[in-house]
């Protein structure tokens, strides 16, 4: 493993203080992975040009590049080359939680939103941001300028995950507020009520969004790693609950994954994309969900 893909891992990007340097290491770590990826090739800059392909208008060949090259390749414009995407935070207090990670559920988010940013704008992808917990927090509207990207970190680091939360209200509000198709990326735990989650994630669809869900856990909520009695609390409504770890082990994690196997299928139904997360994985997983989606698009 390259010392540039060490920074994909969670542990190593927490000893990093600054969230520019986090993203930026965090996407160097992925692009020096992807040489033995179908993203070969895959480069930040943008590239106005692909190959000629059966059925293409001849008018848009570039033959200058044909004269150096001997190859034939068209010219791809602004709009064509372009995806507007929109990073959707949850600040939801049950957010904040961590076992024995060095990131909470959070800073995993936070961090994942960031590397998106910076490989959004290298590719002058316009991205914008919006963080929501009851009610929309935050909102800074999708653009491709350089400077955009400190504005956008600036606004996630001030973030706390300290509310109660309305993930579907808040999907369902934003739908009404963007009305250009775009690439929706939510970042949650998803631990609300899940009719309606998948209810606003189709009616994003229905507005002919494209969605990916980034389904991030802790760690400890996918393995459940506790013995003994524990005292399970509620985040967001402190309710106690004392159990025995042993007796309820295999009722709680095949309710974990019957939780995720819900959302993939009902994701996949209405046509959106589900990524499941802990907060113990490298984040390559979710940046090449992310250029998966971006391809795909063209």
């Amino acid at each position: 493993m390259s010392s540039a893909e060490q920074y994909l891992k969670p542990a190593v990007i927490q000893s990093i203080a600054r969230l520019d340097l986090r993203a930026k290491f965090i996407v160097e770590g992925l692009l020096s992975g992807l040489h033995a990826s179908p993203f070969q090739g895959f480069s930040v800059e943008f590239s106005e040009h692909r190959r000629y392909e059966p059925g293409d208008d001849p008018k848009d060949i570039d033959w200058q590049v044909f004269a150096r090259t001997d190859r034939i390749y068209i010219k791809r414009y602004q709009a064509e080359t372009n995806i507007t995407g929109y990073l959707l935070m949850d600040l939801s207090r049950s957010m904040g939680y961590t076992y024995r990670q060095d990131l909470t559920k959070f800073d995993y988010a936070i961090c994942l939103a960031a590397s998106i940013s910076y490989l959004m704008i290298h590719q002058q992808d316009p991205v914008g941001l919006m963080t929501f917990d009851d009610e929309l927090k935050a909102s800074l509207p999708a653009r491709s300028r350089r400077s955009h990207l400190g504005d956008i970190l600036s606004v996630l680091q001030r973030c706390k995950p300290t509310g109660t939360t309305n993930i579907a209200g808040n999907l369902r509000r934003i739908a009404s507020m963007i009305r250009h198709r775009s690439l929706m990326m939510l970042m949650s735990d998803l631990l609300a009520d899940q009719d309606e989650i998948i209810d606003a994630v189709r009616m994003l669809r229905f507005r002919g969004h494209d969605v990916i869900v980034f389904h991030i856990l802790d760690e400890a909520e996918v393995t459940f790693p506790f013995t003994g009695s524990v005292d399970l609390l509620e985040p967001e409504t402190n309710d106690h609950e004392i159990v025995d770890a042993a007796g309820i082990r295999a009722e709680y994690l095949q309710a974990v994954s019957d939780l995720r196997e819900r959302f993939r299928t009902t994701c996949l139904a209405v046509g959106a994309d589900y990524v499941p997360l802990d907060t113990s994985m490298p984040f390559d997983k979710a940046l090449v969900e992310y250029l998966s989606q971006r391809q795909a698009r063209f």
